[in-house]
């Protein structure tokens, strides 16, 4: 009985019905969002041209450059938990599920950047934040300035 009480307060936390949030969920991209298109279109238009999401490098880099040698990631400040940033907000249920959610992924991201480094690539990240209307142009010059430096 207790049980049926805890669950039926812990679906109470969620406005949408489990079905629905699976399906909301499942629509969560992991490539081709929208900065990683902004940010490819950007470097696009300026002559850069480059490989996305190559699964024979650790992580599978959202834009690999090889004349360069440099591989740029986009993250997403929710889901690679940007440190000090407005949007990578903690959900207030199910906070444990998120801190080992959120902790994983900085370590993935983390061993990934070590690897993609040992094997003599130079990696920039490029957050969401970043790609907000203030900024989006100060950062992309500053990516194309970076990449186009390594030659």
């Amino acid at each position: 009985m207790i049980i049926a009480d805890k669950k039926r307060l812990f679906n109470m936390t969620d406005k949408f019905s489990k079905e629905t949030r699976s399906y909301i969920m499942s629509q969560i991209q992991g490539k081709d969002t929208k900065p990683e298109i902004l940010v490819r279109s950007y470097l696009f238009s300026r002559g850069l041209r480059f490989r996305k999401n190559d699964k024979r490098y650790p992580g599978s880099p959202d834009i690999v450059f090889p004349k360069y040698n440099t591989i740029v990631f986009v993250h997403g400040c929710f889901w690679h938990h940007h440190e000090g940033c407005k949007y990578a907000t903690m959900p207030k249920s199910n906070v444990e599920y998120w801190k080992n959610k959120f902790y994983r992924n900085k370590e993935r991201d983390e061993r990934n950047q070590k690897e993609l480094e040992a094997m003599g690539w130079n990696v920039i990240i490029v957050w969401e934040c970043e790609l907000k209307k203030d900024k989006v142009e100060q950062t992309l010059d500053n990516l194309y300035n970076q990449i186009t430096s390594q030659i």
